[in-house]
Order: C-alpha cells, then structure tokens, then sequence
C-alpha cells in the first residue's frame, strides 16, 4: 500500500515506502555518524599537539563529514537518485538566502574564528558590555561566563563585525590603573613611594613581572592627582577586586603615614563684609519690631 503512494519525479519514482525506508536508514546512520564523531572529538581533545581553537575545528569538519556522508550512503542504499533531488535546489538555495541567512553568517563566522585563533576557551574577553572568560565554541554562538555566573550565548556573528578585546590573546599580563589624589600639605615625592609599596603588598599585582609605577598628573582643584599603574597575571578573576584592594591598601598606607585624601571643597571670599552685616542687623530690627507691634 505505502509503494502504491508515489510521486514522479522526471523519470525517478519516489514511494511513500521509499521515503520510510531512506528516513529510518538516514536517522541510524546518522547516530551511528554522531556517536563516531563523539568519539573522536574526544580522542581530538586529548591529543597535546593541537591548540584549542584546532581541536574544536576538527571535531565540527570531522562531524559535519560524517552526517553528510550517512545521508548520502543512506539516500543511495534505498535506491533514491540523488540526481532526481536537483530540482529542490533553487528552493533551497532561496532558502539559505533568507531564512538561514543568520544561521549560515554564523556558521561561517565561527569557522573564520577557529582558522585564525582569536579567540579559544579559557580566553578573558571583552565585547560591548560583556566581560568574561570563553567558556565553549559552537557552530552558531560562543558561550561566555560573567563573573557573576551569567553564561551569554553570543552569536560568533558579533566577534566579526565588533571590535573584541581579548586580554589574553597573547599574554596573560594585563596593566592596570587607579587614580587618587592626596592633599597639597603632603610630600608627592613621598606620596608616590609610598603608593608603589602598597601596591607591592597584594598577592595578585605581579611586581616580579613589572614594578608598580606611580606618577603626579595634575594639580587638581582640591588635590594633587597621581595614576599608579601596576600588572596582573590572571584577569580571568576579575579586574573591579584587585583595583578594591589597591584602593584599600593604599588608604591604610596613607592613615598611618599621616598623608589625608581631600575631599572637593570651595572657599567664598565675602567683598563687602560690613554690608552683609548691617543687612542682617536690619533685618534683625524688623523682626523685633514686628514682634513688639503684636
């Protein structure tokens, strides 16, 4: 009955029976194809003569292979002519040219970012707001994790078209700053010293890669301004926590050194003093006036 229900094709026939048996072929061989493919994405993983950016993009061409090439040997063994399928080609071809267009810029995108490295998982990034460690490479979007356990699924579309700021593409060494400003009684000579040794004290500034440095900018309108700078090796665990220490190290150093952070104030300078006064003491008068008169 099933092989009585058919289609022509040009000169190929396709039965509702044919169909079947290509659907039930096709979806075995395809998770014999999957089950293959995870296996060997696992062998690619371990393997220590592949980056991880490699790694990712042989496990997807070596899965993508495999479900294609079921499909063709499960389309072939039911007796479909492959040839007979040609004539859906323009409707797919529409297809991918409006509705898949998203997903096929992306898949594409993400196989540009495996060939040229840019990024790979472990990597500290930075896109628009977005601040973490990359956690996965997909075909369609990048998983990357916040500091507060926020996962973004970012398309790999963005990594092209936006600028992308990868803080450890090529070192883990990052350079920090943090501004403050110290009263015009203390020492600047004294102040920058001290400010380096405080930097000195916290276990994640990396001195033995380079020394903190502190310098006077300006000469602020309540404080003479200073920028230290200082190095991290690990900005995967954030960047707001170590600026908070140094900050906090640096207010201890200066309590006990006797130096005072200011804070912004201004200073009015009356003219016509003697005015104001006599101002106030005729208004004074009235007051009084008014209250006697009741």
């Amino acid at each position: 009955a099933l092989d009585g229900v058919a289609v022509n094709l040009g000169a190929a026939r396709l039965s509702m029976l044919l169909v079947l048996k290509a659907i039930v072929l096709s979806a075995t061989l395809v998770w014999l194809a999957v089950l293959i493919g995870s296996m060997s994405s696992h062998w690619i993983q371990n393997s220590a003569d592949l980056t991880p950016s490699l790694k990712v993009l042989v496990s997807k061409l070596i899965k993508i292979s495999l479900i294609g090439l079921a499909i063709a040997v499960a389309l072939s063994a039911t007796g479909i002519d492959l040839t007979a399928l040609t004539i859906f080609s323009g409707a797919v071809g529409v297809g991918i040219g409006f509705g898949l267009q998203k997903v096929v810029s992306n898949f594409i995108s993400g196989i540009i970012i495996l060939l040229d490295k840019s990024i790979k998982p472990g990597d500290t990034i930075t896109l628009g707001e977005t601040f973490g460690a990359i956690r996965d490479l997909r075909s369609r979007f990048v998983s990357v994790i916040t500091r507060d356990g926020k996962e973004y699924l970012i398309p790999n579309e963005d990594f092209i078209s936006q600028q992308v700021v990868n803080w450890s593409f090529s070192s883990e060494y990052v350079r920090i700053e943090v501004n403050f400003g110290t009263s015009y009684d203390s020492d600047p000579h004294e102040v920058a010293r001290i400010a380096v040794e405080a930097a000195k004290t916290i276990p994640r500034v990396a001195s033995a890669h380079a020394l903190p440095v502190c310098w006077m900018t300006a000469f602020g309108s309540s404080s003479l301004d200073f920028k230290l700078r200082f190095w991290i090796s690990d900005p995967s665990n954030g960047l707001t926590n170590v600026r908070g220490q140094v900050l906090m190290a640096l207010w201890d150093a200066f309590k006990a050194a006797g130096i005072s952070i200011p804070f912004p104030h201004r200073e009015i300078i009356m003219k016509t003093p003697v005015e104001v006064v006599d101002s106030l003491q005729r208004s004074e008068e009235m007051r009084r006036g008014r209250q006697s008169a009741s």
